[in-house]
């Protein structure tokens, strides 16, 4: 979920006409197939010790608040550069090269009330990864609104107070819904794996071993709940078919360790 832009900060929780999306068992094959990959499939994007690659969106260098921390990529939410209650914005980009379609592996954890999302298929020159970029959302679910009021603005959408799917985690934010039940979900504060799996036949989002997503990607679906919801005001939100993997963000500490790209 993202505030970085005046443009979205009225839209940052918009719903659209979501359809709850079953949930999948983990294929036998599909586990056996990533748990057996060997080294040199994989691109490492961190591993533990560089930053290499890494940089801020449409910036020359990462941002200071991002470091490396006990070998995690830390996010320090405590290195303001402002007095402003919310900064944000400092979402960071894999920059050596851009990936099309791909299997994505990283591990992450945030804290109470913690917010965060994965992009991909991000291109620059735009206010922010949102813009263009899908969102697999992370976000502490359990407390979230324990520490952010969403209220008014859920009821001015007819919603109730409570997070809602499409604002949960492993949701393909505010396109595709994640059950909120059943997904494993690790409490804040301990680590979870995601994987992103994306081909022009199928997008795949995953949660500790369990499928939690699925669409197709451009098709009529896809274009109605863009056109429906708060992408009918991004025009090149999704449209890109290759890109930079990215880090979102969004004023909490965050952990990731682990990253490593696929291409399919």
């Amino acid at each position: 979920m993202h505030k970085i832009l005046p443009f979205f900060l009225g839209l940052c929780l918009f719903a659209c006409d979501t359809k709850p999306v079953a949930e999948t068992e983990t294929p036998a094959d599909t586990v056996t197939k990533t748990d057996t990959l060997s080294a040199d499939e994989w691109t490492i994007l961190f591993d533990g010790t560089s930053t290499e690659g890494w940089r801020g969106y449409n910036a020359e260098t990462l941002p200071p608040q991002w470091e490396i921390k006990d070998s995690v990529l830390f996010f320090n939410d405590e290195a303001k550069t402002s007095d402003a209650e919310y900064e944000g914005g400092k979402d960071i980009i894999y920059a050596a090269e851009e990936f099309d379609n791909f299997e994505l592996h990283l591990e992450w954890k945030i804290p109470p009330g913690g917010n965060s999302g994965i992009f991909y298929h991000v291109k620059e020159g735009y206010g922010g990864p949102p813009e263009v970029s899908p969102e697999y959302q992370l976000i502490d679910d359990e407390n979230y609104t324990k520490y952010h009021d969403i209220a008014s603005y859920n009821k001015g959408l007819g919603y109730s107070a409570d997070l809602q799917d499409w604002q949960s985690t492993g949701a393909d934010y505010a396109m595709y819904p994640a059950p909120m039940e059943g997904r494993n979900l690790k409490p804040a504060g301990e680590w979870n794996t995601t994987r992103i799996i994306f081909t022009p036949e199928r997008v795949e989002n995953w949660l500790n071993g369990k499928m939690v997503v699925s669409f197709v990607p451009w098709s009529e679906d896809w274009k109605e709940r863009r056109a429906s919801g708060k992408w009918s005001h991004a025009p090149d939100y999704g449209k890109f078919k290759t890109g930079y993997i990215g880090l979102q963000d969004h004023d909490s500490a965050l952990w990731f360790r682990n990253i490593k790209i696929k291409r399919l």
